[in-house]
Parts: C-alpha cells; sequence; structure tokens
C-alpha cells in the first residue's frame, strides 16, 4: 500500500516537471542590439526590454496562435505608440510585426534568440 503511494506520489512530480517551456520563451536580441525578455505573465507572454536606452520597459503582450505564430500587442518604445503585433518563430529567428489600420501599414523587424 504504501509502496502505491510513494510510485503515485513520484508520478505525479515527475509529470510536474516534464512541462517544457514555449518555443518563443528566451532572451532575443532586437534589431537595435537591445535585449528582450519573452516571458510567460498571466496566460501570455510578456516581452520586457532588458538592455538599451527602454531598459526595463515592457513593450509586448502575446498569445500562441499555433504553429509557432503569436499574436497580440506591441509597444515601439522610442514613440511610446501600441500597435497590433505578431510573430512567426522559424529556428532561432523571431519575425516580429506591428500593425495600424487593420494591417494596412506594417512595420517588421527579425530578432535573434541569444
Amino acid at each position: 500500500m504504501i509502496g502505491k503511494l510513494f510510485l503515485g506520489g513520484a508520478a505525479l512530480l515527475l509529470a510536474g516537471g516534464v512541462a517544457m517551456a514555449d518555443p518563443i520563451e528566451g532572451n532575443w536580441k532586437t534589431e537595435s542590439g537591445a535585449t528582450a525578455q519573452i516571458a510567460p505573465c498571466g496566460g501570455s507572454y510578456c516581452i520586457t526590454l532588458k538592455s538599451g536606452k527602454f531598459a526595463g520597459k515592457k513593450i509586448g503582450t502575446f498569445q500562441a496562435a499555433g504553429s509557432n505564430k503569436y499574436t497580440g500587442k506591441i509597444t515601439d518604445p522610442a514613440k511610446d505608440k501600441t500597435y497590433s503585433g505578431k510573430g512567426t518563430l522559424t529556428g532561432n529567428n523571431l519575425k516580429m510585426g506591428g500593425c495600424v489600420l487593420g494591417g494596412l501599414i506594417c512595420r517588421n523587424q527579425t530578432w535573434s534568440r541569444i
């Protein structure tokens, strides 16, 4: 009986440890050379600048949209304007985009995993 409880408890601990990070999580080098960190926050992924002129500033929140695609909001820290955002992960590159006017005008960057 105690052996079964022990095995059951061990199985629960192993199952909890199997949870893997989403591929978008981690540190990224932006086109400006700053480091951005993408980390889980309240069911989403928050993007915070860790270096550069705007270090410490949260610049976005994304949600997984399937097949290494993400959607949400992204802020241009220099202009302090927020746009509809999207991200596509391919290997160690993250193509980030921000759009206005329903996607009529967009600006894209490619970030590299550090």
